[in-house]
């Protein structure tokens, strides 16, 4: 994990928030999130985590999104990477989503 959050930071990533979803989703252990501020500065992101992982021995599944880079998927199995434009990430809100699952899977299981 620190790995991608380093990355991503090294990449000027923006808003880069980490989201623990264990247990409540068959997905991923953890969704990434963060913000380009261009659709040239999500491709380099997207392109730095890619190759600077893959260094670091750590190699991804899946990418999608990539060609349109308004939101582009990093998928490394546990671990899912988004890299959005601030409007794509506003119109989704993934943070809020997963935030409001989370809360109401915990009042269930009290």
């Amino acid at each position: 994990m620190q790995i991608i959050e380093d990355i991503l930071r090294d990449k000027k990533a923006e808003d880069v928030e980490i989201i623990n979803v264990v247990g409540r989703t068959l997905m991923a252990d953890y969704f990434v999130i963060a913000s380009g501020t261009s659709n040239i500065h999500i491709k380099a992101i997207a392109d730095a985590l890619i190759i600077d992982a893959k260094r670091k021995g750590v190699r991804k599944h899946h990418v999608e999104g990539y060609a349109e880079a308004r939101w582009v998927l990093v998928d490394y199995g546990d671990i899912i990477v988004h890299i959005m434009s601030p409007v794509e990430r506003e119109y989704y809100d993934i943070e809020s989503l997963w935030r409001e699952t989370a809360a109401r899977l915990d009042s269930a299981a009290r």
